[in-house]
């Protein structure tokens, strides 16, 4: 996006189902991404806000979901999230030590434009996701601030940078630069057209075991090179999906767990060390906060249909994954850590085998 070359520009189409206008996760009504960028010598890192919709989401909460693929992570919100089904506030991506910092931040962000938090609607629940950023970042240093919380939310827009951003300034992805991709798929139902919209945060993988819409350049890259241990084993991913179908929020846990599908078709063998978690949510039921009515209008997709659903979400985050990656430079980072881009290695390697990359 913003003129960035995507993995389609590339001739690297992922799955048969069409994209919408932009081809990212603001295809859904209303969804917002916003970064501060943090990249300055060893300072590498940030943060991007996911902003489900225009209004005061505490207020008009979104139905949502949480599965957590591998639990090695230090997410804050998705307890509550799992037993209400309820987001109430932007989600927030971020690195690992700057959790508490980016909660802080949001809780503060909530409480200035809700004056009943804490007195008259309780309390608010913080959506806060994370990578660890090393060795690329100094994380030691926590440079993330309250003000960096701010400003990525203030600069959310439909159209947005992905690559080596906001919270992926500092990420890397199957050894190579990684960070924030994104990618939509159109849906046809019976009462009209609808859109699946998926963003991730991806610092995960083994160079050797990235596979490209089912080409093994990883293990093609590897042969007649020195094997070494990667130097950040294992890793992890975030992935945020939404979607302007009617789901409950039982069903946005079918949907999110389907984005393990897409994950994998990048390579990923989910290891144990690696903190890969996938929130969903749907924009059309919303709960009202405060709301006495002792029932609720709420509306749901038929399960007979919900295949293609799953389908939207595998081929989104796969195309997410390899976006996050070939938008990417290649950069230096703390101690002189190094990370290749991946369209160098496209140059080099093609893909499919033998396809030359302009």
């Amino acid at each position: 996006m913003q003129g960035q070359k995507r993995i389609r520009d590339y001739g690297i189409i992922i799955g048969d189902l069409i994209p919408g206008k932009r081809n990212a996760i603001t295809d859904v009504a209303g969804v917002r991404v916003g970064h501060c960028t943090l990249d300055h010598g060893p300072v590498k890192t940030g943060v991007t806000a996911v902003l489900p919709h225009p209004g005061n989401i505490f207020e008009d909460k979104v139905m949502a979901a949480a599965h957590v693929i591998n639990g090695f992570g230090k997410s804050m919100g998705i307890i509550q999230i799992e037993e209400l089904g309820t987001l109430e506030t932007p989600i927030l991506l971020t690195n690992t030590l700057s959790v508490g910092e980016a909660a802080s931040a949001l809780i503060s962000h909530m409480v200035a434009g809700n004056k009943d938090i804490g007195c008259k609607a309780g309390t608010v629940n913080p959506l806060v996701c994370e990578c660890n950023d090393f060795p690329l970042n100094d994380i030691r240093g926590l440079h993330v601030t309250k003000e960096h919380v701010y400003a990525a939310i203030r600069e959310a827009a439909e159209v947005f940078r992905e690559g080596g951003v906001g919270a992926g300034t500092g990420m890397s992805c199957y050894q190579l630069k990684g960070g924030i991709g994104s990618a939509s798929r159109m849906i046809d139902l019976d009462s009209g057209k609808y859109t699946v919209g998926t963003l991730v945060l991806t610092n995960m993988g083994r160079k050797q075991d990235l596979m490209i819409n089912g080409d093994p350049l990883g293990k093609r890259r590897a042969k007649g090179e020195i094997a070494t241990p990667p130097d950040h084993p294992d890793g992890s991913i975030i992935i945020i999906i939404a979607t302007d179908i009617p789901l409950t929020e039982r069903q946005l846990k079918r949907c999110a767990k389907r984005s393990a599908v897409g994950l994998h078709r990048t390579g990923s063998h989910m290891d144990t060390g690696s903190g890969e978690i996938a929130i969903a949510f749907s924009t059309v039921n919303r709960i009202r906060s405060g709301s006495r009515e002792a029932l609720l209008p709420i509306r749901m997709i038929n399960e007979s249909r919900i295949n293609r659903v799953f389908r939207a979400v595998a081929q989104a985050t796969e195309e997410a994954i390899l976006n996050s990656m070939i938008t990417a430079d290649a950069t230096v980072g703390r101690a002189g850590c190094k990370r290749r881009a991946l369209r160098d290695i496209l140059k080099e390697y093609g893909t499919p085998p033998g396809k030359e990359v302009q």
